[in-house]
């Protein structure tokens, strides 16, 4: 880490947008002040920072992550499989954590996310009530190894947190995450054995308390659905708060009719939807030998009908998923792999969408917006997306957070030694 940063920047000179011009960017505070033409715009120069074409990007933010379960994978060495499998691993291995072990880990992966220019990260943190066994003592580890982690690095990035409260949870439990200040009320209402009970528990607990909701909603191919029963159920609460559902996978799996009524619902309660491909990808359609499933939810039915659709990363290497890069381009790539986007709609849906989501003010090269930006090594978004260049400079709130250089050497090939044009055969005359 670098202990001369974070440090202001009031001028960005020779960024390359999107649309292909070149432009200096000037910032005042955390804000993005004027865009012109590259070479109109002058700052002094300790507060101006050359960035020599690299493309200039909304900085990402991540709505959906757990940094809590983040890089546990060589602890755990669960097997591979689908999400029983993953949900039995970790809950083993959730009695034996401490606060600083699951701190470590969090400020690590979270660090590493900034690094590739995540500037915001909304994170699910488990209510580690081990089946409704643990003491509210134990139940909280988690949030308060996490809370750790928001304070920390307050500095540096937005961190908001979701107690994701599993349906054996006592609201004991849950109360005494949230009193610790926890963002908002999160859960797995389909993993219950009445799923349509726990989404009213759940959101009674979130209009006690006045917080937003942020629910884990229908995770499975052919199971229950519930994103439309809580569609309807916040569809006239205040509004000065966000609501939304991640994974919504079984929306990939409906006909026509149903879809249309859910998505219908979802788009009149206003409900930010996440995808989340990686993990989905890696977990569903393991009883789908042949042609398995996408795992996807209905992205571009939801974005027909002016859904806000966000994507993240969520899992990073452990028991839900056994990769990752920390790299919001890496979802952007298999936005277009496998959900069928441009790159402009992949990257608008890690950056822009994800920001509206998660209720964040609008960031970008844009005059009036925040100046959390990400400068990256490449020609175009598709060209970004495709390559994922390590070269990147990161800026959060107007201030350079995080840089990453590369220097690349190639052998050259090697030169076809000079050597006469072959002369043709005689054809023999008949």
């Amino acid at each position: 880490m670098e202990s001369s940063l974070p440090r202001r920047v009031a001028l960005l000179r020779s960024a390359l947008l999107p649309d292909g011009s070149l432009v200096d960017v000037a910032i005042d505070g955390d804000t993005v002040s004027d865009v012109a033409p590259a070479g109109t715009l002058t700052a002094d120069d300790a507060d101006t920072l050359d960035l020599d074409g690299r493309l200039l990007l909304p900085a990402p933010a991540e709505p959906h992550a757990h940094l809590d379960k983040a890089l546990s994978a060589d602890r755990i060495q669960p097997p591979l499989g689908d999400l029983g499998s993953a949900i039995a691993a970790w809950a083993a291995h959730a009695t034996t954590m401490t606060v600083a072990e699951i701190a470590d880990r969090a400020r690590t992966q979270a660090l590493a996310m900034l690094a590739a220019g995540t500037t915001s990260i909304r994170t699910h943190v488990d209510v580690l009530s081990d089946g409704g066994a643990a003491s509210v003592a134990d139940s909280v580890r988690g949030a308060q190894a996490l809370i750790q982690v928001r304070d920390e690095l307050a500095d540096l990035m937005d961190i908001e947190l979701v107690a994701l409260a599993g349906p054996l949870a006592p609201d004991e439990h849950v109360e005494a995450v949230l009193d610790l200040g926890v963002d908002l009320v999160g859960g797995a209402p389909h993993l219950a054995e009445d799923p349509l009970a726990d989404v009213d528990r759940l959101l009674a607990i979130a209009r006690r308390r006045d917080l937003g909701v942020d629910l884990h909603a229908d995770e499975s191919l052919d199971g229950p659905v519930t994103l439309d029963h809580y569609a309807r159920a916040v569809r006239d609460w205040p509004r000065d708060r966000q609501y939304s559902a991640g994974h919504c996978v079984r929306l990939g799996t409906l006909g026509p009719e149903r879809l249309a009524e859910v998505v219908a619902d979802v788009a009149a309660a206003d409900i930010g939807v996440i995808t989340l491909p990686i993990t989905n990808l890696y977990l569903q359609g393991w009883q789908h030998p042949v042609s398995t499933p996408r795992g996807l939810t209905a992205i571009t039915a939801l974005l027909d009908a002016g859904v806000r659709v966000a994507a993240g990363a969520d899992n990073v290497r452990d028991p839900f998923n056994p990769v990752g890069r920390s790299d919001a381009l890496e979802t952007a790539s298999l936005l277009v792999t496998a959900g069928h986007l441009t790159p402009d709609e992949a990257y608008a849906m890690v950056s822009v969408a994800a920001r509206s989501v998660m209720g964040l003010p609008a960031a970008g090269p844009v005059v009036g917006a925040r100046a959390d930006l990400l400068a990256v090594a490449a020609t175009s978004v598709t060209d970004a997306v495709a390559n994922a260049s390590a070269d990147r400079i990161v800026l959060s709130r107007g201030r350079l957070v995080a840089r990453t250089e590369v220097h690349r050497t190639v052998a050259a090939p090697a030169r076809a030694a000079a050597s006469p044009v072959p002369t043709p055969a005689p054809v023999p005359v008949p």
